[in-house]
């Protein structure tokens, strides 16, 4: 009987692991859609003040497409950010579809603003010599929420994004 118990519980802690994980899953962009891509740009070049403004430039067909391979097609878009993964200010393509993903304003606790936040935080190190860019673009690719974790916090404070202010 004690063996039976002890299985139940695992059971069940390992399905609340995997529905944990399941919705963090749901904030993190498909890596076979969007793996994300980097250019070749030197430290300098991105530390520039307008360096991501100059560059980007991807037009309404990039963003249907990309909508459309995440099964985005009847949805407002107001709710999701058409983001890059590796960010433009560390480098990320700013116009390959296999950096770009329509990143959700809604989810809590991550969003797309809560990402906005570290790449701001990850930008800085960057520009300060304090994180090789390589690392910083690697540590956002393989899971930004991991990264939040590492270089920002714990836990984010909650955002209330844009589109949730309409209502």
């Amino acid at each position: 009987m004690r063996r039976v118990i002890m299985g139940v519980l695992a059971l069940e802690i390992a399905a609340g692991t995997w529905l944990v994980a399941k919705a963090q899953d749901a904030n993190l962009p498909d890596p076979t859609l969007t793996p994300g891509v980097v250019v070749a740009v030197d430290q300098a070049t991105l530390c520039q003040v307008d360096y991501a403004a100059s560059v980007r430039h991807y037009d309404r067909d990039v963003r249907n497409r990309v909508f459309e391979s995440y099964g985005l097609v009847d949805v407002d878009r107001r709710d999701y950010e058409l983001d890059h993964l590796v960010p433009i200010s560390l480098g990320g393509a700013p116009d390959d579809p296999r950096n770009l993903w329509p990143e959700s304003r809604r989810t809590e606790p991550y969003n797309a603003e809560v990402k906005d936040t570290l790449e701001d935080v990850l930008h800085r190190e960057v520009c300060a010599g304090d994180l090789p860019l390589k690392e910083a673009q690697d540590a956002i690719r393989k899971d930004w929420i991991a990264a939040y974790r590492k270089y920002v916090g714990p836990e984010p404070r909650r955002f209330v994004a844009r589109s949730q202010e309409r209502e």
